[in-house]
Formats: C-alpha cells, structure tokens, sequence
C-alpha cells in the first residue's frame, strides 16, 4: 500500500464506486478510475497506477456481467467468442502501443465520440426499441462482423489506447447485432472481463499491480457495479441511452482538455 493519506483514500474508494456504476450501466468507468488514481497517487510510477486500475476494474466488471447474466437474456456463448477475439486484439495492440503517440490519436477519438453523439441524438429510437432483435435477426455474417470487428478492432483498440472502449463496445454491439442497449451493455461486461484479464495478466507479471490498494477499492467498485447493472435492468434502454450521451460528452470534454494541456 503506498503512503497516501485517510482522505485520498476515502476519495479513491469513491471513485471506485461511481466508476463501477458508470461501467456497469454503459461503459467508460475509467474515465473517472484512472484520473482519479493518477490525481490521488502522483508520486507513483504511472505503470503501477494502470496495472491497479484493471485489477480495480475487473471485479466490479465482473460482478455487473453476472448480474446481467441472471437477470437479462444474454447470448453468453456469443458474448465469449467475441471476448476472446477482444482478447486477442488488445494483446496487440499493447505490443504496438509502445510506438504510437497518445497526441495523435486524441483528435481522432474526438472526432468519432462526437460522431457516436450526434449518431445517437439524431436517432431517438436507437437501441430503445423493444422487439428490435426479434424484428429484425442477426445473420451469420453479423455475428462474424461482431467476432472479429468488434471483438478484435475495439479490443486492438483498448490495448493500443483506451478511454471509451466500454461506450464503443455498446454502440458497436447494438448496431452490429441489433441488440438494445440493455443486452449490448451487458454482452458488453462480458467482453470487458476478457480484456481486463488479458491485461491485468500482463501488468501482475510485470509487478506493476498495487494489490492491497486494488484489492480495497475493488469493493466499492463492485458494489457500484452491481447497483448499476440492477438500475440499468429496471429502467431499460431509454436510461441507458441518458447516461450513454452523458460518457461520451465527459468523455470528449476529457479528450480535448488532455489535448490542450499536452
């Protein structure tokens, strides 16, 4: 554990929390995990803090995607196949991360969050719809887009990068499958679970994961978790959709403040 103070941690054990809920309704937890434990541990080599942040992320992951799992119909097979294929694509792109500038790539995921925003304001009814998978059924062909496109792309994407990966999932599992955003949120749980253990692997090797602090905070980011699949369960897509275009314009605003400070 390192030497942080009552107050730091009470705010980290917070922020946990409320990651864990975000994560768990629509994605994009760590927008608020990881610069939550880069604020509160500024003296701490900044491998430590990402490898302690997927250790935090995967339990409350983990928890909300068995809550999904109980409680909502969830093609858990597909959802594996494409987690393994998500798997896959982020150990790469970790292995390319090394030669890519993070500057570089800002601009670009603005411009597609904004892109995603705008997509799902100009159409109310995307991912609401009751009986939209039943309307209208998933081909062969799109559950291969979905293994290797969105399993593979946004898992390459996760390892090379980062922030949204959960959000994209989302978006990407609802127009690809037809699923609404409840099911997309929760097959999407399921495939996190596969790229934080991929990674979470790679940084316990490496010796870069806070354990006790991890293990502390994992708590509260559980109970988070869990709370928001249960209110994402109860009030449906349109809720989601709320707190899907509240992320992505956090999640923007986060993006151009980093680019203007770089």
């Amino acid at each position: 554990m390192p030497d942080i103070t009552l107050t730091t941690l009470v705010l980290l054990c917070l922020a946990a929390a409320a990651a864990g809920w975000i994560d768990a309704v629509v994605g994009g937890g760590g927008l608020l995990l990881l610069p939550a434990l880069l604020l509160g541990l500024p003296n701490v080599p900044a491998a430590h803090v990402l490898g302690t942040n997927k250790a935090v992320a995967i339990v409350g992951t983990s928890g909300a995607a068995i809550t999904y799992v109980r409680r909502a119909p969830v093609q858990v097979g597909l959802a594996v196949r494409v987690g393994l294929m998500a798997l896959a694509g982020s150990m790469a792109g970790a292995f390319f991360a090394a030669g890519i500038s993070s500057e570089v790539l800002r601009p670009v995921i603005m411009v597609a969050l904004l892109g995603v925003a705008a997509f799902v304001l100009l159409r109310p009814s995307f991912g609401t719809a009751p009986g939209d998978t039943d309307a209208r059924p998933v081909t062969r062909a799109r559950i291969v887009t979905a293994v290797v496109l969105v399993g593979g792309g946004i898992g390459f994407y996760d390892g090379l990068f980062g922030p949204g990966t959960g959000t994209f999932l989302v978006l990407a599992l609802t127009a690809v499958l037809h699923l609404d955003l409840v099911a997309a949120s929760a097959t999407a749980k399921i495939v996190n679970v596969c790229t934080n253990a991929g990674a979470l692997a790679m940084f316990a090797y490496q010796g870069t994961v806070l354990w006790q602090l991890a293990a502390l905070m994992a708590l509260f980011n559980l109970a988070g978790a869990m709370a928001g699949a249960r209110m994402a369960l109860s009030r449906g897509s349109g809720f989601v959709r709320a707190v899907l275009l509240t992320v992505v314009f956090s999640l923007v605003a986060k993006l151009g403040y980093d680019q203007w400070t770089a």
